[in-house]
């Protein structure tokens, strides 16, 4: 059997001098594991005593998942295999696997170590890949994969290079998904201005003619947000369950026509903190923003300047003022004499019932992103770069831990600067508007 079309795409690019990440895939059926496997095994052939990775977000997966289609494709042939014209190598003599170290060894000295690549909080930095040193490293499914999981990984590949002359590549498959994944590869891809060491090859169940027509029609049968993303590979959608924001509304957040504006006048500020990120007014006139202004690493002083010439040119006073009082923000709020929001405070009482919150900032995130799927709050934004930036930040509004009883949580926003690659310093911006409607006593003017 012959690679699919799509798949001697993407061999190109792993057998080129230039190309050092690829992405393969975007939709279901594709024959992404199945082709991630085949590079391994001609690169363990071809290379004697060179050292490669398979990867997967968690190792059980792995196990269960890619590990089977790796002893698929190199068990003997059948009949039946060679009637439907499915790839059998037959050479599972030439290597062993050890369930026990995880680790393929090959007779010729060259090995596959299988890995587990989730982020664990007792593990932030990855420091269990410190000593790795591998060739190359093949990563199923690695929108499940935080960035800094790749970006390791891939400064990993480092094993005698010279010595068995190989160019060292990353190669991870993957379905749409509105992570880093969508930011690194498909959006510039997209717009043409994705950097020559990386590529993207979209591949969609239909471009594989031999899968099942049944398979086909249940992708077809699935809700349509998996039907987007599975079978036709849009990238638009995400059906991750602990999004508290879909796509759609998204998307509407930035058509606020249809909100009238009241006349209250209300400013939020996130303040960079320790001189890092980004600081971030908006004004609202009411359940509409206005107006959004990006200080990038200001002091203090300048922050404050900004703030009062805002106030006074929108009609803002202080009382209905809220800057992020966390850091740096304290002295903002001192100076300015405005309303202070400290995110990991306790929840405030609503209509006196406490809130089942683990903090403010959750609790204020919570009602603003229902707002926004209610089609209740929105902005007026001409600038597309924002739009998109508040898109992807409003994408990572996850509640956490979502099976389990207690208090309701947000995924961290340690995990979110991970997704993305920077602090989300926009929705910080947007839910801080949320603080005035839980004020009790709340006079607008």
């Amino acid at each position: 059997m012959e690679l699919l079309p799509k798949q001697q795409h993407a061999i190109y690019y792993l057998k080129d001098n230039t190309t050092k990440e690829i992405l393969y895939g975007g939709a279901a059926g594709g024959g992404k594991s199945a082709l991630g496997c085949l590079w391994l095994i001609e690169m363990c052939q071809k290379h004697p005593k060179s050292r490669w990775l398979m990867g997967r977000a968690k190792l059980k997966a792995l196990k269960e998942t890619t590990l089977n289609t790796f002893f698929e494709l190199t068990s003997d042939p059948t009949p039946e295999s060679e009637r439907l014209g499915l790839i059998r190598l037959g050479i599972t003599n030439q290597y062993v696997f050890n369930a026990h170290t995880n680790i393929i060894k090959w007779d010729n000295g060259s090995e596959i170590l299988l890995k587990d690549l989730f982020l664990y909080p007792s593990d932030p930095h990855f420091d269990s890949l410190g000593s790795l040193e591998i060739c190359g490293a093949f990563i199923d499914e690695c929108n499940q994969i935080v960035v800094k999981a790749w970006q390791i990984v891939l400064s990993r590949c480092r094993y005698k290079l010279t010595e068995l002359n190989i160019n060292p590549k990353i190669f991870g498959s993957c379905n749409p998904s509105k992570n880093w994944v969508y930011k690194m590869f498909y959006k510039p891809s997209r717009g043409n201005t994705l950097p020559n060491n990386r590529k993207f090859i979209q591949a969609l169940p239909t471009d594989n003619p031999h899968l099942p027509q049944s398979y086909l029609d249940s992708l077809l049968s699935l809700d349509s947000n998996n039907k987007e993303r599975l079978y036709y590979g849009n990238w638009e959608y995400d059906n991750d369950p602990s999004a508290l924001i879909d796509i759609d509304s998204i998307t509407d957040y930035f058509k606020p026509n249809h909100i009238k504006r009241s006349g209250r006048m209300r400013m939020t500020i996130d303040v960079a903190r320790k001189g890092k990120d980004n600081t971030v007014f908006r004004v609202w006139d009411g359940w509409i923003c206005i107006f959004r202004y990006s200080i990038d690493k200001s002091d203090l002083v300048y922050v404050v300047k900004k703030a009062k010439e805002f106030q006074l040119k929108y009609g803002v006073s202080n009382s209905n003022t809220v800057a992020d009082e966390d850091g740096v923000g304290g002295g903002v709020v001192d100076f300015l004499g405005c309303k202070g929001f400290v995110n990991n405070s306790s929840p405030i009482d609503v209509n006196g019932i406490k809130e089942n919150f683990n903090n403010l900032k959750t609790q204020c995130s919570y009602h603003i992103a229902k707002m926004i799927v209610k089609r209740e709050i929105g902005e007026i934004c001409d600038n597309q770069d924002v739009a998109d930036i508040v898109s992807e930040e409003m994408e990572q509004v996850k509640q956490r831990d979502i099976d389990k009883d207690g208090k309701i949580m947000l995924v961290g926003k340690d995990v979110v600067k991970m997704n993305i690659g920077r602090s989300p310093d926009e929705w910080d911006s947007i839910m801080m508007v949320y603080y005035f409607e839980l004020q009790p006593n709340a006079f607008f003017f």
